[in-house]
């Protein structure tokens, strides 16, 4: 099977590039901007033409899209989210080549939800900022171009090479700092916030899987279960052994614990306490709550996920322990 990979060097489409080439049937072309791409192609500025031209050549059987941007403007997030989309579209439509289109979307398209709910995708989309926006618009242009097409709406991903802006990112990054200087408190905002994260081998694994598939539509990949980003952080300092304290700028007012806490389950309540100042709105534009229904993955696509956010958490500080 041909498979053209596009976004190949991104936080996701890495691991989509390494679970494709460990597949022997799978004959992969990975394109972009980049000059350690097999191809070199802006999808934000190339044109639909230039792309069908590719396209009649190499005859993929899947295109699989992990390309787009998390940062910037409204300007630039729309023309590498939504008119890159287009240009993909407008060029498989125009193609001989009829292949499937894999496209990686997000769970920032849904924007806030009702704490204690799980989000399916027949609810109505409302993001809550212009990435989830340009994402949204680009799964409709998937939606509606007649393509044999799926779009994988990804809740938080994390894991190995999990981005340093991320809130998981920055954490593990002030713990390896308090580590390196001998800080024995760490005061971090905005770990009220509830999300449902899921690793990213477990999504190179959705991707995998979803390309082999006849699936259509939206399918959420999640691990169906919401985790507070301080749980998540208790559970990072029991991992990296640090031992001082964290206090929580934003949450209720009662006293700080040692981060080195025992946290077995994520699921227990970790309080790391804190005074009560201004909150820091979790970056994505969906509020205090997100969980996916997973169960369209699990019926339509066979898939799971199989790493626990303990290992993924694990392997987030071994990265960031080697800067130490």
């Amino acid at each position: 099977m041909r498979v053209l990979l596009l976004g190949a060097t991104g936080f996701i489409g890495r691991y989509v590039a390494d679970r494709l080439l460990a597949d022997p049937a799978v004959h992969l072309t990975a394109l972009g901007r980049r000059d350690d791409s097999d191809v070199r192609f802006d999808l934000a500025s190339g044109s639909p033409g230039a792309l069908t031209r590719f396209l009649d050549a190499v005859h993929p059987g899947v295109v699989i899209n992990c390309a787009g941007a998390t940062r910037g403007g409204a300007r630039e997030l729309t023309r590498h989210n939504t008119v890159a989309v287009a240009t993909v579209c407008e060029a498989l439509r125009r193609s001989r080549c009829g292949a499937r289109m894999v496209q990686v979307g997000c769970a920032s398209e849904y924007g806030p939800s009702q704490p204690g709910s799980s989000t399916a995708e027949d609810a109505v989309p409302r993001p809550g900022g212009p990435y989830g926006v340009s994402k949204l618009a680009a799964t409709e242009l998937v939606l509606g171009s007649g393509l044999d097409a799926v779009v994988l709406r990804v809740f938080s991903p994390v894991g190995p090479g999990t981005p340093a802006g991320s809130p998981l990112g920055r954490l593990a990054e002030a713990m390896r700092r308090a580590m390196q200087s001998g800080d024995g408190e760490l005061r971090l905002g905005g770990l009220g916030v509830q999300r449902d994260f899921v690793d990213v081998r477990d999504v190179a694994r959705a991707v995998h899987a979803a390309s082999l598939s006849a699936a259509q539509g939206v399918v959420n990949i999640g691990t169906g279960r919401a985790v507070r980003l301080r749980d998540a952080a208790a559970v990072l300092s029991r991992v990296a052994g640090y031992t001082g304290a964290l206090h929580e700028l934003d949450g209720p007012p009662t006293r700080p614990v040692i981060a080195a806490q025992r946290a077995d389950s994520l699921g227990d309540h970790v309080q790391l306490g804190g005074g009560v100042q201004g909150a820091h709105p979790y970056p994505d534009g969906c509020g205090s709550w997100q969980q996916a229904d997973v169960r369209t993955a699990r019926d339509r696509l066979g898939w799971r996920p199989r790493i626990s956010l303990e290992e993924s958490l694990a392997d987030i500080w071994m990265e960031a322990a080697c800067r130490i």
